[in-house]
């Protein structure tokens, strides 16, 4: 785990709570290179009626666009939540140097679908448990509400 991991994650857990006030599935994720935050991002599946609008997608769209690059290699993908395998998907093709997500999602992360073999790029380093407590906290108090 690097020094700045936990403050990183603090504002993937800011998105994260955006996305509880807006009535989706509290999950936020920011991307950050050389120090920056260039990409940031929280469900919106709900308010744009998109199923793909996972805050994963989100965030590297706004990467991507930050820098006018399809690429960040040198870039570090902070999420909330273990990502699933559509964000894996895109994650992989982004050639992200390194994610780091907080709580694991036995139900719909990738590792259910992959088991142990990872689905992104062979040289993306792969980090979890940062702020895992206070990510699921924010999902099962959504999920509670709603019962």
């Amino acid at each position: 785990m690097e020094a700045n991991d936990e403050h990183y994650m603090q504002q993937a857990l800011k998105e994260a709570r955006k996305a509880g006030e807006d009535g989706e599935v509290p999950i936020g994720a920011v991307v950050v290179m050389n120090g920056q935050i260039i990409g940031r991002g929280h469900n919106q599946v709900e308010r744009l009626t998109d199923c793909t609008a996972h805050a994963e997608m989100i965030a590297l769209t706004s990467a991507f666009s930050t820098l006018g690059s399809k690429y960040l290699m040198d870039a570090t993908l902070y999420v909330t939540l273990e990502p699933c395998v559509m964000c894996s998907g895109a994650l992989y093709w982004s050639k992200i140097g390194r994610i780091v997500y907080g709580a694991q999602d036995e139900k719909n992360g990738y590792r259910r679908v992959t088991g142990e073999q990872s689905p992104f790029h062979p040289k993306t380093k792969i980090e979890h448990g940062v702020c895992a407590d206070e990510s699921l906290k924010l999902v099962k108090d959504f999920f509670a509400s709603k019962r």
